[in-house]
C-alpha cells in the first residue's frame, strides 16, 4: 500500500451506496483527501433468444432524468452470490427464467470514487413465466423490449444505448451470439 488512513469519515449511508472521506498520508508525509461511494454491486444480464434477439429493457433514470435502453441488472443484496443475483433479477425485470448462465466477466464501474463491481452473465436457454414481470416499487416504468442483436450494436454505435454496463456487456456476449444471426 501506498498510503496511510489517517481518518475515516462516513458522511452518508444509504439505501444504494455509502459516501466516505478518507483522509490518507503518503510515504512522502503529504496528506490527500479521497471521497469514495462505497457501493455492494451488482449484476448485469445479457438475455439471448433462441433467435438471436436480445431481451432489453427501457427505464426512467432520475439522475439524468431520461429513459434509456439497457440489458437487465440489479444490485447485489448483502452476502449474496452475483449468479444468483442474476438470476433473480432476469425473473423480475424480463418476466424470463434461462436454464443457461454464463459469466462473461466482473470489472469496476468507475474505480476513481467507487467500489461498485458489476459481475455480467449471458443468459441463454430463455423460458417466459407465466407470471410475467415481477417489477418492485420504483421500477414501474420499466418496459420489455425484444432487440435483434446486431439492431442493438447498431444503437451503441448511433447514440441510443449510453449506458455503460450494457455497452460491455453486448460487446462481451458479440462472438457467443453472432452465431444465433
Amino acid at each position: 500500500m501506498t498510503h496511510k488512513l489517517i481518518k475515516r469519515e462516513i458522511l452518508h449511508k444509504g439505501v444504494v451506496f455509502d459516501l466516505i472521506v478518507d483522509h490518507i498520508e503518503y510515504p512522502s508525509g503529504n496528506g490527500l483527501v479521497r471521497e469514495v461511494a462505497k457501493h455492494p454491486g451488482g449484476a448485469v444480464i445479457v438475455p439471448v433468444l433462441e433467435n438471436g434477439e436480445v431481451l432489453m429493457i427501457r427505464q426512467f433514470r432520475y439522475p439524468i432524468q431520461k429513459t434509456i435502453c439497457e440489458l437487465p441488472a440489479g444490485k447485489l443484496n448483502p452476502g449474496e452470490d452475483p449468479e444468483n443475483c442474476a438470476r433473480r433479477e432476469l425473473e423480475e425485470e424480463t418476466g424470463y427464467k434461462a436454464n443457461h448462465f454464463e459469466k462473461l466477466t466482473a470489472f469496476y464501474t468507475t474505480p476513481g470514487f467507487c467500489t461498485e463491481q458489476l459481475h455480467i452473465y449471458m443468459a441463454t436457454d430463455l423460458i417466459e413465466l407465466t407470471a410475467g414481470q415481477k417489477l418492485e416499487e420504483g421500477e414501474e416504468s420499466i418496459s420489455l423490449q425484444r432487440v435483434p442483436f446486431r439492431q442493438a450494436m447498431d444503437m451503441i454505435r448511433e447514440g441510443e444505448i449510453v449506458d455503460g454496463k450494457t455497452i460491455v456487456g453486448l460487446f462481451l456476449a458479440q462472438r457467443d451470439i453472432m452465431h444465433f444471426t
